[in-house]
């Protein structure tokens, strides 16, 4: 976490915040869109680091939003039965989803929510015979993505009201 804070201070971000040993950074807005900010943060990570490092960045607002727009709220009783994945963009193509047969997995549901993937496994993501064929799914939608459980976003979304 220390290598990841100092690594974001030679890369010129400021107000950095390491969460989790996830590769959760939460920092002060540098200015840009948050695609420039991502891009950039690819090439610093590549060139300190050696090899490729995918980064998605999220401001405030559109973390906010996506926690907002949970089509579970029954999942709030136990969060870490809701996952959220984070998509790079919006899939073109969603029918690797499209094809899943979600009422053969219930009570297991999945929702995706323009570049928002939302998971809920009330018997846990373990024992979830959805969560293995979202996931696999989700490989092939062309886009890179990141798995969170909600306790996790939660604990993000908090830490950037912590500047």
């Amino acid at each position: 976490m220390a290598q990841q804070r100092a690594l974001m201070a030679e890369l010129g971000f400021q107000d950095v915040t390491v969460l989790l040993q996830t590769g959760n950074i939460v920092f002060a807005d540098p200015g840009t869109l948050p695609e420039e900010t991502a891009r950039g943060l690819e090439a610093g990570f590549a060139d300190a680091l050696g090899f490729p490092v995918p980064v998605m960045v999220r401001t405030r607002d559109e973390l906010a939003a996506a926690v907002a727009a949970n089509p579970f709220p029954q999942a709030a009783a136990e969060p870490k039965t809701l996952h959220l994945t984070f998509l790079s963009e919006p899939p073109a193509d969603t029918a690797p989803l499209d094809v899943l047969d979600a009422a053969g997995y219930a009570p297991d549901a999945f929702r995706l929510l323009g570049r928002d993937l939302y998971l809920w496994c009330p018997g846990g993501i373990g024992r979830s015979q959805l969560a293995v064929a979202v996931t696999a799914a989700s490989v092939k939608l062309g886009v890179t993505a990141t798995a969170r459980n909600w306790n996790t976003v939660l604990k993000i979304l908090a830490a950037t009201d912590d500047g």
